[in-house]
């Protein structure tokens, strides 16, 4: 089956865009398309979504909608692109959308440094117990300095072991160095030495070796079938006691009850967590555990990230109109 670019259009394409973009995002595509968007801002329910599949030449969903392989099959002929808002694809049934020559694309990159600087703020804020004391202000029950008072842990000598050394992984890996942490990591593949050298990294094969000896395990994998609660019951009981973990990546990824389990037993150190299997749906137990800092998946949640993902949505739709590959066309097995 061939997966050659459609034909140049005359007309402009017909463009559904599921959620409220950043306004010079939306202005932008529609003076170049045919564009319905979503100023209200709500999720749009499954049937809005197949009213849109049936009807738009080019949809842009987000990492809230499900495009699975019923929705992909109750699309129009017309439906040539999936236009992605974001990087993650594993909300989209890329084998029903190959089936139905329905190219999808991405918007890869744009948010590695922003995902890079929130994993971090993390990593500090759990190991100084920022959370512990911005609380503390709050209830203005501080009562002054004190030599034993909110004692965290320092970052210099610890071992971040990275689970995932990609993009995000590598810039991870950067900002750590710079404060005195030892880098290991696993991934499917190990990086070239010259990479590792770069990094300071060293490569750990074996996952559970891995989370045996970090201190703190930040995860950066895609979500997928072979990384799905990847973090369960036992690695969580392999990993160091008091050790941090860290997500910002998927929520799938993690057993959020043995998690929970072992945060309530004070076997882990703490969590720094971005993302949750049910969002926006978060566990109250997660909420009230003093040593966790969560937040509402903003990893991706810049000004600047958010506006360059705009423009290549806009690019990948206008490759795709002229008939030309899009730049940023996710190839299924490839991710």
């Amino acid at each position: 089956m061939s997966d050659s670019p459609t034909p140049r259009r005359t007309a402009k394409p017909k463009v559904v865009v599921t959620r409220h973009l950043l306004p010079s995002v939306e202005e932008r595509m529609c003076e170049l398309f045919d564009t319905t968007l979503n100023p209200a801002d709500t999720p749009l329910s499954r049937d809005e979504l197949v009213s849109a599949v049936q009807t738009a030449d080019v949809l842009v969903p987000t990492v809230t909608d499900r495009i699975d392989a019923a929705l992909i099959d109750a699309a129009g002929p017309q439906l040539g692109l999936i236009a992605s808002f974001g990087a993650g694809v594993d909300h989209i049934d890329l084998t029903a959308a190959r089936a139905r020559r329905i190219i999808v694309t991405n918007t890869p990159g744009v948010f590695t440094e922003d995902t890079a600087d929130l994993t971090m703020a993390l990593i500090i804020g759990v190991l100084r117990r920022l959370r512990e004391g911005t609380s503390l202000i709050r209830r203005g029950e501080w009562s002054g300095w004190a030599p034993s008072a909110l004692l965290g842990r320092k970052l210099s000598g610890k071992v971040l072991g990275i689970v995932g050394m990609g993009r995000i992984g590598q810039a991870v890996a950067f900002r750590a160095r710079a404060f005195g942490l030892t880098i290991r990591y696993h991934n499917r593949h190990r990086l070239p030495q010259a990479v590792e050298s770069m990094f300071g990294a060293e490569f750990v094969e074996n996952l559970d070796d891995l989370l045996g000896q970090s201190d703190v395990v930040t995860l950066h994998c895609p979500a997928n079938a072979s990384t799905h609660r990847m973090i369960d019951a036992g690695r969580i009981a392999a990993m160091r006691p008091g050790a941090v973990l860290i997500n910002t990546a998927r929520g799938d990824l993690v057993d959020y009850e043995a998690l929970i389990q072992a945060l309530e037993a004070g076997r882990l150190g703490g969590a720094g967590l971005d993302v949750f299997p049910e969002e926006p749906r978060v566990d109250a137990r997660l909420v009230a555990l003093p040593t966790v800092i969560a937040q509402p998946h903003i990893g991706s949640a810049t000004v600047e990230g958010r506006e360059a993902s705009g423009e290549k949505v806009i690019a990948n739709i206008r490759f795709w109109a002229d008939g030309h590959r899009p730049p940023d066309q996710v190839l299924e097995g490839l991710v």
